[in-house]
């Protein structure tokens, strides 16, 4: 059994509470590591709070150099992260290593950005008194930051919070879920390699009283979270006076009009539907389809996904496997038989084995079943027509979330509407919500979050502009 220690202030350290690592497919204890308490944590912020002004401080060549190095060392360890990725998560490896490949990407894209941090010249005399005076905003490091990042995810979403952080000169502490921590610790040991100021970046496993710490310790500057919106609102309650990203998923909606390429639309509707068993904040949950095309799409759908090969996540043919525990397979199990119970049809799927759930298929739903009303997190999707386009654009707002919606069409005044009245952070035009680049502005309204990443817009929400004003002469 291969052993992680876990990263603090610049050092791989034990503690004494050990941790197992599960691999969900096989449910055998594969790896162990160990979670940080109180005074871990505590020694994390001291030398975080130590490194803020050596961050501030760094050059931004320095900063490109360094984020050029772990973006280099994670491309040259792609397949063993991968591997490593699709055992504690139990997602297939096509998807673990398009997830790594993100992560290089994503250390780019932070490399790039680094140089190029904005500012902004005023000319200051549009009214008398300002005249031969002039302005300069600069944005500053905010500090520490604390970054909580999700089990889907593993690698990915902590780059998202760990690269802009890095980029932008601010020191982060980054907790990992405790069933997937392995991505974020081997990351560490390519980080660590690098000129990185000491103290800059701790990566620690928690329990739940230091977790709580990182929320409100007020020495920590900014909390960036990626989870579920029930955690992620009462963490901003609870946050103070700090800067809070909070990224906390949906229940996305699709729509296909009879406008669309309905082959196109079929194809990308099952990766959006079910890649890694819909464990995805921007997985395509509602698909609304316009009832002149609606049978011929639900025949094609149900056609491919009938043929969505299961197995081994560590096969390079497996397209599904298991959710993340057995305790998430009752509860879609549950949803889904709810939903039936109170009138919706399964079109095909509706089994569990396991720790793994068929991918699943419901018409004839409600609005406020859980299968529609909530994030099912699970490979569940559900199918309904809708007469004209207006109709479909008010079923997809008809939610409590609002990250991003698809819409598959080829008529401009459609492609107009669904820009102006979807209430959402993002469309997607003849793709799906699930459609994610890492240099986009990503994040969502209502109830699916508060400020935006991706990796110039991270940068954005971890700087505090500072306003200088003087004589033009000076």
């Amino acid at each position: 059994m291969k052993t992680y220690k876990i990263y603090c202030a610049g050092s791989f350290i034990e503690t004494d509470t050990p941790h197992q690592v599960i691999n969900p497919y096989t449910r055998e204890v594969f790896a162990r590591t160990w979670l940080a308490g109180p005074e871990e944590l505590e020694q994390a912020i001291t030398s975080g709070k130590q490194a803020e002004k050596a961050m501030k401080a760094l050059p931004s060549h320095k900063r490109h150099q360094i984020l050029m190095e772990i973006s280099e060392g994670i491309r040259y360890r792609r397949r063993d992260l991968a591997i490593s990725l699709a055992r504690q998560s139990g997602k297939p490896l096509k998807f673990a290593l398009g997830e790594i490949d993100r992560a290089v990407q994503g250390f780019l894209i932070a490399a790039e950005e680094s140089k190029r941090l904005p500012r902004e010249y005023l000319s200051i005399d549009w009214t008398p008194k300002g005249e031969d005076m002039e302005g300069l905003v600069r944005p500053f490091p905010v500090g520490l930051i604390a970054g909580i990042s999700p089990f889907n995810f593993p690698m990915n979403l902590a780059v998202h919070k760990i690269a802009p952080a890095l980029a932008s000169g601010n020191p982060i502490i980054l907790k990992p879920a405790r069933s997937t921590p392995l991505s974020v610790l081997e990351l560490a040991e390519i980080i660590d390699q690098t000129d990185l100021p000491a103290g800059a970046l701790s990566v620690l496993p928690m329990d739940r009283e230091a977790g709580n710490q990182m929320v409100t310790d007020q020495r920590i500057r900014m909390l960036s979270f990626t989870g579920s919106p029930s955690v992620g609102w009462k963490m901003k309650q609870q946050a103070g006076k700090k800067k809070v990203a909070l990224e906390l998923g949906g229940n996305a909606g699709v729509v296909v009009s009879s406008s669309a390429d309905i082959e196109d639309a079929v194809n990308k509707c099952i990766v959006g539907g079910f890649a890694y068993s819909g464990q995805v904040c921007i997985h395509a949950q509602r698909i609304y389809v316009q009832e002149e095309v609606f049978e011929e799409f639900t025949n094609r759908f149900i056609e491919k996904a009938k043929k969505l090969r299961k197995g081994d996540p560590l096969n390079d043919d497996t397209d599904i496997s298991v959710l993340i525990d057995q305790h998430e397979a009752n509860r879609v199990e549950q949803w889904v038989n709810e939903a039936v119970e109170q009138g919706a049809r399964i079109l095909t799927g509706g089994q569990k084995t396991g720790g793994y759930y068929e991918p699943t298929v419901l018409t004839g739903t409600k609005p406020e079943m859980k299968v529609c009303s909530l994030e099912i997190f699970g490979p569940v999707v559900t199918l309904e027509p809708f007469g004209n386009f207006s109709q479909a654009v008010d079923k997809v707002n008809n939610s409590n979330y609002g990250l991003q919606a698809g819409v598959f069409t080829n008529n401009l005044q459609e492609v107009n509407m669904a820009y102006e009245e979807l209430e959402v952070g993002g469309v997607m035009i003849n793709h799906v919500p699930t459609f994610r680049v890492d240099h986009m502005p990503y994040g969502g309204v209502k109830d699916s979050g508060f400020g935006r990443e991706g990796i110039k817009y991270s940068i954005r929400e971890m700087m505090e502009p500072k306003l200088l004003i003087k004589n033009k002469d000076f």
